[in-house]
């Protein structure tokens, strides 16, 4: 583990791997950098791997009173930094959910650097005004009421080990979740889950695929209760791949909305195929 500053915040980030072919992984909201390990894991031995902490979730800060904003694109030019000090000139980039969105960014921030996006439980582009309120209402309250004294109440982590995922996941990573909860920066997870579902954020996204020359898969979750199926097709749908008649989405069986713990070995492998 290492740590970085980026216009003035610092940030945590890991390198995995020496190879030429590089993968950056971005993270959803209220996750951080540690659900890439499986991936990490397997890949590091053919790719080089960087997995961080967004500006404001679990190792890296967020500073009180500034000015930069949460939405995706401000993210994008935080990772574009990431990048560039690395010395990371080609790669491709893996964002799960909002970490699908920042990919995206990036990559019409980078086309010349950033070779291509897969994009992992991460969809959109149709701005539907009830559910987008009901959603925020419901994010905005889990931010504002999440007591300290949660980590301690008996079976948390076995909860928080089922939700949103078609079948339950190992008990530590439901620990990961609550204490990736309890951690968040409040003003970065508030800003980060209000700015990107605005109506003008969401209905950028299939312009911005479209725009973009670089490939771009998408692997869906089949019982993702999150971003359902309908949501993906329908992003993957602008892009050049989908409108040439190339398929671009792939189907993740027995997934719901974690897929990089849920299905680590099959999206691996589906990685290796795509980049």
């Amino acid at each position: 583990m290492a740590a970085i500053a980026l216009f003035g915040v610092d940030h945590t980030y890991e390198l995995a791997g020496t190879a030429q072919t590089a993968l950056v992984f971005v993270h959803g909201w209220l996750l951080s950098r540690q659900y890439w390990q499986p991936l990490v894991q397997d890949l590091a031995t053919d790719y080089q791997c960087l997995t961080y902490d967004l500006r404001g979730f679990a190792g890296s800060a967020a500073l009180a009173g500034s000015a930069r904003a949460y939405t995706p694109a401000a993210y994008a030019e935080d990772l574009a930094l990431l990048l560039q000090h690395l010395q990371i000139n080609q790669c491709w980039l893996v964002g799960h959910s909002l970490g699908g969105a920042i990919a995206l960014w990036t990559a019409a921030q980078l086309p010349a650097q950033v070779q291509g996006v897969i994009c992992l439980n991460a969809g959109g582009g149709i701005y539907l005004q009830a559910e987008f309120e009901r959603f925020r209402t419901a994010g905005a309250w889990i931010v504002r009421s999440r007591p300290a004294w949660l980590a301690n109440l008996p079976l948390m982590d076995w909860l928080f080990s089922r939700a949103s995922v078609a079948q339950p996941v190992a008990r530590h990573w439901g620990k990961q979740r609550l204490a990736d909860l309890l951690v968040a920066n409040p003003a970065a997870a508030l800003g980060a889950l209000l700015e990107s579902t605005t109506q003008a954020e969401v209905e950028q996204l299939p312009q911005l695929v479209s725009d973009l020359q670089q490939p771009v898969y998408f692997l869906a979750g089949q019982q993702d209760p999150i971003m359902e199926l309908r949501y993906v097709y329908h992003l993957a749908s602008f892009h050049r791949l989908a409108k040439a008649g190339q398929p671009n989405v792939i189907e993740l069986a027995n997934c719901g909305h974690l897929g990089m713990i849920e299905q680590p070995k099959a999206i691996a492998a589906h990685i290796r195929t795509l980049v």
